[in-house]
């Protein structure tokens, strides 16, 4: 009874390391690597975009504070 026990608790983890390390091949092919590559590009430029929107968004508002300060005109 020991003895089987054993076996499939062995058989049990060959399976499982297996499964494991045919999933981290498919993970590691040149298209998945490629994917991964363009998704984080693409949130990057998302997040640099979204920077931006909101330094520029900043910028304007301090310069109408400033402008007020000041009793300058608004540009035209």
């Amino acid at each position: 009874m020991g003895r089987v026990l054993w076996f499939a608790l062995g058989a049990g983890v060959a399976v499982y390391g297996y499964s494991k390390v045919r999933a981290s091949l498919r993970q590691a092919t040149p298209q998945a690597l490629g994917q991964r590559a363009t998704g984080s590009a693409v949130e990057l430029a998302d997040s640099a975009r979204g920077f931006v929107d909101r330094a520029r968004a900043a910028m304007a508002e301090r310069e109408a504070e400033l402008r007020d300060t000041l009793g300058l005109p608004a540009p035209e």
